[in-house]
This record gives structure tokens, C-alpha cells and sequence, in this order.
């Protein structure tokens, strides 16, 4: 998809530019401490993080995952996470 100065792109697109490839961080979970209180989840502003219905408790509350085609390694989730379940990690390429 090309897009000019100005232009705007057509709706429902967006999945089509993958954001992630010039993230310099990643976030890395630590799942042995996860209350899975969606708090990452919420705070991403790209919308890469999301449950992973493989993980649901007997209540229904999952683990999160990152999408990493879109996570830019911004640290937000990072940061608002309250039982520092996230490390953002230096990532290799």
C-alpha cells in the first residue's frame, strides 16, 4: 500500500503495515507471577497485547501475549504492570 503525503489510509488497513520491525525492546513475561488483571493489556496504546484463551483458569482469566508484528517496545505495559511480570528486554535481531 502506497501512501502520499496527506493521503489517508482506506479503513481497515492498518493490519496490513506491521509496526514492530523497528522496536529496539520487547517485552518478555514472566507468567509465574501474572494475576491476570488485563492492566497491559489495557495500557497498550497499539492494542498488541492480548489474552491467550489457551491459558484460562477455571475461572476464564487468561495469560497475556504480544503481538511483537505490531509492539513497537514502548514500555508502557512494562511500566503500569503491578507485579512487574514484564521485562523489556534488549532484543536481537
Amino acid at each position: 500500500m502506497k501512501v502520499t503525503i496527506g493521503a489517508v489510509c482506506d479503513p481497515g488497513t492498518a493490519m496490513e503495515n506491521k509496526t514492530g520491525g523497528w522496536r529496539t525492546f520487547m517485552p518478555v513475561f514472566d507468567y509465574d507471577k501474572c494475576i491476570r488483571c488485563a492492566i497491559c493489556e489495557i495500557a497498550c496504546p497499539d492494542m498488541c497485547i492480548y489474552p491467550d484463551p489457551a491459558t484460562a483458569n477455571d475461572k476464564g482469566k487468561c495469560l497475556y501475549k504480544a503481538n511483537y508484528d505490531y509492539c513497537k517496545g514502548c514500555g508502557i505495559c512494562a511500566n503500569e504492570c503491578p507485579k512487574d511480570v514484564i521485562t523489556m528486554t534488549l532484543e536481537e535481531k
